[in-house]
């Protein structure tokens, strides 16, 4: 996932099974299915194996099925 440092800028990080590993700062990381911004201090649902962050439960579910 891609995130920046600072206001606006899009972080990376790696996720891990219980956290996440900063690997560019930054203060939001993008929903891989909605595309929307989830603040760093909102994310709570990700993918280990796809390395991907999801905006809600309800959107992590249903990529996760598929």
């Amino acid at each position: 996932m891609l995130m920046s440092s600072g206001s606006g800028r899009l972080a990376r990080l790696h996720y891990m099974a219980n956290g996440h590993r900063v690997l560019s700062p930054g203060d939001h990381v993008v929903c891989a299915v909605t595309g929307e911004r989830i603040p760093l201090d909102d994310l709570r649902y990700w993918s280990v194996a796809k390395q991907e962050a999801y905006a809600s439960a309800a959107v992590a579910t249903e990529a996760l099925k598929g």
